[in-house]
């Protein structure tokens, strides 16, 4: 299995990693073929597919913000059961994502990740592709270490109508095991810098993110 990089949506993969998407998540959360032009041109998104006898059959996409010292990973799609794709595409994006730390000269002290809530999406199928059901992605991100943010969140729709996605919650990997929040500053940023490509953002997100910049600290609890 090969991790190959895509920066341009002439890229024959990326095509299949576009169909492979839309056939995985709802259609609010995924950007239109032509939109992602621009963030595959961008040094710091990072999108790969894992390639299985010339086809696509998983993809990751993530950044690092050196700034803030934490990463994102976007999504994390497997396109079929039996393959380890999971497995393989958490090592070679660890394998990289240590890459961008030692060359920022920074130590990252998280990653974020919005994750499903099962009840709420029981009635997507997900291609039904077993381990992309919520259920199992979330007890998987578990076991890594994720844990949920203490606060009603909501993000804004990637078709670019300002809708409010509600059914996930934004869950944190901390690098040490014994930290139990975050600053709500850090917080704040993170989600100012992540959605600034979507300048329609729905009312339900400016109220959270008001309401994140009256807090302290966010508690982080069990998935």
């Amino acid at each position: 299995m090969e991790y190959i990089r895509i920066t341009s949506i002439e890229d024959p993969n990326f095509a299949q990693m576009h169909r492979l998407m839309s056939s995985i998540f709802p259609p609010e959360e995924v950007l239109a073929f032509e939109l992602w032009k621009e963030p595959l041109e961008d040094p710091g998104i990072h999108v790969y597919v894992a390639v299985h006898n010339d086809s696509v059959v998983g993809a990751t996409e993530y950044r690092y913000y050196p700034d803030m010292r934490v990463a994102m990973t976007d999504f994390t799609i497997i396109g079929t059961a039996g393959l380890g794709i999971g497995r393989f595409l958490y090592i070679e994006r660890s394998r990289d994502l240590e890459r961008l730390q030692k060359e920022s000269g920074t130590e990252s002290i998280g990653m974020f990740a919005e994750i499903y809530r099962p009840h709420s999406v029981s009635s997507l199928k997900f291609g039904n592709v077993l381990p992309m059901h919520p259920a199992v992605r979330r007890e998987v991100l578990s076991h890594i270490g994720y844990r949920r943010l203490d606060l009603n969140y909501v993000h804004p729709s990637w078709d670019h109508e300002g809708k409010a996605v509600s059914e996930l919650d934004l869950g944190f990997c901390s690098a040490e095991a014994a930290q139990h929040s975050l600053p709500s500053d850090l917080i704040v940023r993170f989600l100012r810098q992540y959605y600034s490509a979507l300048p329609n953002k729905p009312k339900e997100w400016e109220e959270m993110i008001r309401e994140l910049e009256g807090r302290v600290e966010v508690e982080l609890l069990p998935l």
